[in-house]
């Protein structure tokens, strides 16, 4: 960059300057590849860490899936839908919703954990994993006695001994006194025992000890793999419903809305595929059962009804033949046909709707008084009520469980009123229902009342004793309606029983067809530990970068201070600071003579002697190896220069130049030596220098002295160049006073080493002109970063070009970037 005096944003003082972005994502990636290293060994950490837990402590979860159909068939009041009934487009998916939660219901599931001991459940271990087993991937089933308290939670470990024996341990510790007793699904305590031994037990044979009492029977199929050992665990009732209900899905078909498909999650392939079907098929078993109760409870209930009706009808057809012979009267003559069909047609409607609410009473009876296992089934009422079948399905399971309760709680304790209040709640569901429906057969049976009546009137003209015979006639008919109505219902309900069959039928069974598991994710756990351990160092660099503060890029550096940047040095490697003198040809050397170049646009080529300050923010940042080297360069080019040690405090150039510093400027500003006496000599004819001198006690004031000042002016009268290396801006106010001295400034910025803060009063005094003719010189800038700056070092030489570099050896990076470069432009 060519340094403008006139730069624009110098005269903007409303910009805020000495502001630099808080974040570099160059640096940050240099280091993210300089730490290479680290990223390796956390990814190989991360994937030794994943491969233990994948094959050690993931536990698998499997699932497996059944698909059922419902179809229209017989009533039953013991599950969710009195015929599982899916009149789609009448009725929605309301029965099939009922009969999903009946699936999920705890009484359904409390009875497939009881009958098929879904309580017991089986595992093997190797050397540090356990695997869950299904119960038919065990060599032997566990049977407990009822009627003694078991330990729950308590592993039971089988060994195997050959000849149908095995060896039976229990843990040394945990065990309990508070035994589970399964008959009342609650915990009793009993006395402190003693730790059981090991014993061996054969199949068939009874253990027993305080807190178990089980024995062992032989598996019907003989297992595919042989164990070495069989873990057993009791649960309580309650603890296998939840574990089964939250681990069941049940979902419609969305093409086929009766096709139910049932999902079930475990540990287990085939425990999840053997769960599924044999409780389905429990599931079937047990509704055929109940609709057969209720068929037989109909088929009940109307041939006693038949027998009374039979009576009535014999007793209506003797009336009726008594009134044929007294009478002598066979027919009516000149009544109204249609008068006399009506009300015929009217009555045996009437007839079949009292028929109906007779049935209504039975069930009304059955459930006033709690008898629901003499239930009717509904449809001897005419009514196909889903939802008042769940009803009573719920009262059912409610009464089933208060009975259990009863002998556990007191009638006023909380478990009982709240059983108590859901099954008032059910009640007074299901009388709402049939409120619904006496209202409705009622309203028919009176509205056919009245029309029966107007009919009536029309024959009013009879002789009475054809009326009498109208109305005994009459009486028949009803009768005779009302037996065949109920011998057409027996019939119905006889057909039912003799052709019952399960309104569910599996289509697929759920089978085990190696599908693998649903759960853990072990491709999202192997990228999340490997991006979880990754991610530690890059946090830690993001922090530490963070956290850095120091200056690394140059285009951030001149857009931050908007001051003219005057050249790029490289790292010094050479013994000492006088590289232009003792490698002239080094780049180096080339980048201060480009600086050289660049002074003259911060002052006036008008011929005149020029002094140039040197400062920097604090010490160490290389403002006296720029100021020997600029002065050397001057020098070089035959300009006399004369450089001056005015860092009073800390004393510096005597060292590079092998003087004696026994009398410098400090002696001369206190007039103790001439000026002639502080001036000396160096390899260069050109180039004289003035040493610091011994540390006066009161530095700034001897810098600020006029004696001072009449000391630079003199040395303006007598050399080109005046080069003065003041004390660092950012310590102390004496280079601030010396730059009113001098005619161009150059400030010194040392590539990661000065703090970004340190530039922002330097950048605030140039923007508000109380520093003029300021120019930056970046050092120490390393070319196997290569970033920020297009110029590198020496504006676009760069080390290996000159003599003194032809030892020198690119970095990595630099080599792989100039061999791309190579193969594309070979390409182009």
């Amino acid at each position: 960059m060519i340094p403008d005096k006139n730069t624009p944003g110098k005269n903007n003082l409303a910009e805020k300057y000495g502001s630099f972005s808080l974040f570099d994502p160059e640096h940050f990636i240099r280091r993210v590849i300089k730490n290479w290293y680290w990223f390796v060994l956390m990814g190989l950490l991360g994937y030794g860490i994943y491969y233990i837990y994948n094959k050690y402590y993931a536990q698998r979860i499997y699932s497996s899936s059944l698909s059922l159909s419902i179809s229209k068939n017989t009533a039953s009041y013991f599950t969710p839908s009195q015929s599982i009934n899916f009149i789609w487009g009448q009725d929605s998916n309301r029965d099939g919703v009922y009969l999903k939660k009946m699936i999920l219901s705890r009484s359904h599931n409390e009875y497939l954990v009881n009958n098929l001991d879904l309580f017991v459940n089986y595992a093997t271990k190797g050397a540090i994993k356990q695997t869950y087993l299904d119960k038919y991937d065990s060599p032997v089933f566990l049977v407990i006695d009822r009627t003694h308290l078991q330990q729950v939670n308590f592993p039971i470990t089988l060994i195997p001994k050959g000849a149908n024996t095995y060896e039976v341990q229990l843990p040394e510790e945990g065990r309990s006194t508070n035994l589970y007793n399964y008959n009342t699904e609650a915990f009793e305590r009993i006395n402190t025992y003693a730790q059981p031994k090991k014993t061996n037990i054969s199949v068939g044979q009874w253990y027993t000890t305080p807190n178990f009492r089980f024995k062992l029977v032989k598996n019907p199929v003989k297992p595919s793999i042989e164990l070495d050992n069989i873990i057993i665990t009791l649960s309580t009732v309650n603890d296998a419903v939840n574990s089964i209900v939250n681990n069941i899905a049940v979902d419609f078909d969305k093409e086929l809305p009766t096709i139910m498909i049932i999902t079930k999650r475990g540990y287990n392939l085939n425990g999840t595929v053997q769960f599924l079907n044999t409780t389905v098929d429990e599931l079937i078993k047990k509704r055929l059962r109940d609709q057969n109760v209720v068929d037989k409870n109909t088929s009940e209930y109307l041939a006693e009804n038949l027998k009374s009706i039979r009576k009535k009808l014999d007793s209506a057809s003797q009336k009726l033949n008594q009134v044929k012979i007294t009478e002598g009267l066979f027919d009516v003559e000149g009544k109204d046909a249609k008068t006399v069909e009506k009300i015929a047609t009217l009555e045996a409607k009437r007839a079949d709707l009292l028929t109906k609410v007779n049935s209504l009473n039975a069930v009304r009876n059955s459930l006033a008084t709690a008898n629901l296992d003499r239930m009717i089934s509904l449809n001897a009422a005419g009514i196909e009520d889903g939802m008042f079948n769940a009803t009573v399905s719920d009262l059912k399971s409610l009464y089933a469980k208060r009975r259990e309760l009863a002998q556990i709680y007191t009638p006023n304790s909380e478990p009982m009123r709240e059983i108590n209040r859901l099954i008032n709640e059910a009640s007074g569901n299901s009388q709402n229902s049939l409120r619904r429906y006496y209202a409705g057969y009622y309203d028919e049976i009176n509205k056919i009342n009245r029309e029966i009546s107007a009919a009536e009137n029309q024959l009013i003209k009879l002789p009475e004793q054809q009326r009498r015979y109208f109305d005994v006639e009459r009486g028949y008919n009803i009768i005779e309606s009302t037996y065949n109505a109920l011998l057409t219902k027996q019939a119905e309900t006889d057909m039912r029983m003799q052709t019952s069959r399960s309104d569910l039928q599996v289509i697929d069974p759920a089978k085990n067809t190696g599908q693998g598991p649903i759960a853990p994710n072990v491709t999202r756990a192997k990228y999340t530990i490997i991006g979880g351990l990754l991610a530690l160092p890059l946090l830690f660099l993001i922090i530490g970068e963070l956290l850095d503060n120091k200056v690394r890029n140059i285009r951030e550096l001149l857009s931050a201070t908007r001051i003219p940047l005057l050249g790029v040095i490289g790292r010094n490697n050479y013994e000492n600071n006088l590289t232009v003198l003792h490698q002239p040809k080094s780049s180096i050397a080339e980048a201060f003579r480009g600086i050289r170049a660049n002074l003259r646009f911060l002052y006036n080529e008008d011929g005149t002697s020029k002094v140039i300050l040197v400062t920097s923010s604090v010490g160490t940042e290389g403002k006296t190896f720029t100021s020997i080297n600029i002065a050397s360069v001057l020098a070089l080019s035959g300009k006399k220069t004369i450089l001056l040690g005015m860092d009073l405090r800390k004393p510096k150039i005597f060292g590079d130049f092998n003087i004696n510093n026994k009398y410098g400027i400090s002696n001369f500003l206190t007039g103790e030596v001439s000026m002639e006496q502080i001036i000396n000599e160096t390899a260069v004819p050109s180039l004289h220098v003035a040493t610091s001198g011994p540390i006066p006690p009161n530095p700034s004031e001897l810098l600020m002295s006029q004696r001072n000042i009449d000391f630079i002016n003199q040395l303006r009268r007598e050399y080109d160049f005046v080069i003065l290396d003041s004390p660092p801006a950012g310590l102390v106010a004496d280079s601030f006073e010396l730059m009113k001295l001098a005619d161009a400034n150059v400030y010194v910025v040392r590539h990661e080493y000065t703090e970004k803060y340190m530039l922002k009063m330097i950048t605030e005094k140039y923007h508000k002109h109380e520093v003029e003719n300021l120019g930056l010189v970046y050092n120490d800038y390393l070319v196997n970063q290569g970033y920020g700056y297009d110029y590198g070092y020496g504006y676009g030489y760069g080390y290996g070009y000159f003599d003194e570099d032809k030892n020198y050896e690119e970095p990595t990076l630099v080599k792989l970037r100039n061999w791309l470069s190579k193969i594309f432009n070979r390409n182009s």
